[in-house]
């Protein structure tokens, strides 16, 4: 079978990923972007390559090289950076990501719009990304109550006022995740990210028991940027006094999920897998 193509950014995502493509039988050709990639990366794969951010020609030519044709493309890549002034000094970017920029990301740079441009650019260059938890399907979050601890009714009547609200954020590519109690909305995401966006929660609800609700969105290209949810997110939840916290059920990753879902106990925050409506 020919190798799977592996961009890996930052986190335990990729490592995850790397092993679910070993256990489907196939090798990993993984191109890791500089100064993301966890250490441990490497030895799971059999060809690997470190490779700069914004170099996309190096990924579709070393991705050529490999052999592999489906790639997955997994990790976080903090979107904060793109506002770095020295962001050119300390990632050169080749011919390939210049006329990228000019043609497409100069004039809109929202996530989706960002990821769509370079999944179109690797394409043509012959490197066809697939669905980024196709090898990692025991990750994601199922429907109904994931935890041992149960929420409450107001818990559940702030779930059912802010999914239509989140629904519209992820349509409007503005973010993931919103906070809310007694169908008051306390904070959104943006550009910060969850955890920040948790600590702001925190600061503005010191009395606690609040939700957050984590969702792809309706339009959600399950390519890239899925939704995560990892130990470190029930840590920062139960330090800001959330009590609940509810994601899309089959399109949010719970990051070694059994360890999610046993540090949501011990902390008393029920995960709630819920449905979407399109």
């Amino acid at each position: 079978m020919p190798p799977i193509g592996l961009i890996a950014g930052q986190g335990r995502l990729p490592i995850l990923t790397a092993q679910g493509i070993r256990d489907a039988g196939h090798s990993v050709a993984c191109v890791g972007l500089y100064g993301q990639y966890d250490p441990a990366l490497p030895d799971l794969c059999d060809d690997f390559r470190t490779v700069g951010l914004v170099q996309l020609g190096k990924w579709i030519r070393t991705l050529r090289r490999f052999g592999a044709d489906e790639t997955v493309m997994v990790g976080r890549v903090k979107k904060s950076r793109m506002y770095d002034p020295l962001r050119l000094f300390k990632q050169i970017p080749d011919l390939r990501a210049i006329k990228l920029w000019y043609r497409t990301l100069r004039h809109d740079k929202r996530n989706q719009v960002v990821l769509t441009a370079i999944a179109d650019e690797l394409a043509r260059g012959g490197i066809h990304l697939t669905d980024s938890t196709r090898y990692i399907p025991q990750q994601l979050a199922d429907e109904g109550v994931l935890t041992r601890t149960q929420p409450t009714g107001e818990h559940q009547a702030d779930i059912a006022f802010a999914l239509p609200l989140v629904s519209q954020l992820g349509a409007l590519d503005i973010g993931q995740s919103i906070a809310v109690k007694e169908r008051e909305v306390i904070a959104v995401e943006a550009i910060e990210g969850t955890d920040r966006m948790i600590e702001r929660a925190g600061e503005l609800c010191r009395m606690g028991g609040w939700t957050l609700l984590k969702t792809a969105g309706p339009n959600k290209d399950m390519r890239f940027d899925v939704p995560v949810i990892g130990v470190q997110t029930i840590e920062k939840l139960q330090v800001h006094k959330a009590t609940c916290l509810a994601v899309e059920a089959g399109k949010v990753i719970l990051i070694d999920k059994d360890d999610v879902l046993a540090a949501a106990d011990d902390a008393g925050v029920a995960v709630v897998g819920v449905a979407l409506n399109d």
